[in-house]
Parts: structure tokens; sequence; C-alpha cells
């Protein structure tokens, strides 16, 4: 790659990084989009939770009992993120799996609030016949102990989509740039596009 398609890519893996571990950034909570079982179009913001340059994957967190499971694991995705301040948006093409492998150790790094949600009596989606989160109610609104927390972890799932491509767009009044990023066996490859 020519040093302004690095800059493009370096500054990609850079957002994602820091998006990751910045819940104050934008990049924090991208779109992940895939295809239903029925063939309709799906997208949910997700909390992004770890971007891993040399692995090319992204790391969310989601309720294994939720419909989006199916509809993410071992199929095609896309990432959708935008960063106002950059103004870059990244459009990354990639496929999910479900990692069990990982559970265990993310779920102890996250905080006793973050694992909270997974304390819902039902499976995200199910009705309710009021407003509410789901949860029992001796856990709402408080920070719940280790000992209630641990019903919650069969409910906890991570989420890994391998990246196999990055759309890279600079809007600027001067002139947009857009890159595209493939990785195949031989690494990563950038060329300019029209935008």
């Amino acid at each position: 790659m020519d040093d302004q398609l690095r800059a493009a890519f370096d500054g990609a893996w850079q957002l994602l990084v820091r998006g990751a571990g910045d819940r104050h950034s934008p990049v924090h909570t991208p779109v992940v989009a895939s295809v239903a079982a029925d063939g309709t179009p799906a997208a949910r913001v997700m909390v992004l939770r770890a971007a891993d340059r040399a692995a090319a994957t992204l790391r969310f967190h989601t309720d294994a009992r939720s419909p989006k499971v199916s509809a993410l694991a071992d199929g095609a995705v896309q990432v959708l993120a935008y960063h106002p301040g950059a103004a870059i948006q990244l459009r990354l093409s990639g496929t999910a799996r479900i990692d069990p492998a990982l559970a265990d150790t993310a779920w102890a790094q996250a905080t006793p609030f973050a694992r909270r949600c997974y304390l819902a009596v039902a499976a995200p989606g199910s009705p309710l016949p009021v407003p509410g989160s789901g949860l029992p109610p001796a856990v709402e609104g408080r920070k719940p102990s280790e000992a209630e927390l641990t019903a919650a972890r069969p409910n906890f799932a991570v989420l890994v989509i391998t990246l196999t491509a990055i759309d890279w767009l600079h809007l600027a009044q001067t002139g947009h740039r857009r890159a595209r990023f493939r990785c195949d066996e031989n690494g990563w490859h950038g060329e300019w596009l029209v935008p």
C-alpha cells in the first residue's frame, strides 16, 4: 500500500481500538447488520468491546437467548461506524461467530452493571404486559452481587466478527476520499475509490 492508503488503514484501526476502549467514542456503538433467516435485513446497535488489529477481529457481547444470535452466528455481517469529529465512516465486512472459548474471560472482565442485563427473566424480544427492563425486581436499579449474577452467566455470549474488508470514507468540504481494504491469504491490500 502507498503511504496515504496505509495512513487511512492505520487510522481506521485506531478509531476501532479507541472506540472499543472509550464509551464516549461514537465508534463504541456501531450498527451491526445481517440478513435474517427469512431474508429480511436486520440491523442493531451493539457495544464494541474489543478490536484486535493483528487478528482482524471485533468483539461484542450479547444475550445467548436473543434471536440475533442465530441471525449473526456463522454468517456474513457488516458493521457501520461513523465518527463525526474525524468525519470518517467505516463499513466493515466480515463473518460472525459465537465464541464460547472467550466467554468466561469476557464475563469476568465485565462490570456487574454490564452483566446485570443477562439476568433478564425472558429472552430479548419477548413480550411484556407493560414497559420494563425484564429484570427481576430484586435487581432493578441496583448493582447485583456476584452471587446474584451467577444465574446470568449461561445467558452471556461473545460474538466475534472476523473482518475481510474495510470501506473507509473521509468526508471533507475540499473533496471526499474513499478507500477499500480487503484481506486475503497474503494480508491486507488497499485501493482508492471514487467516493
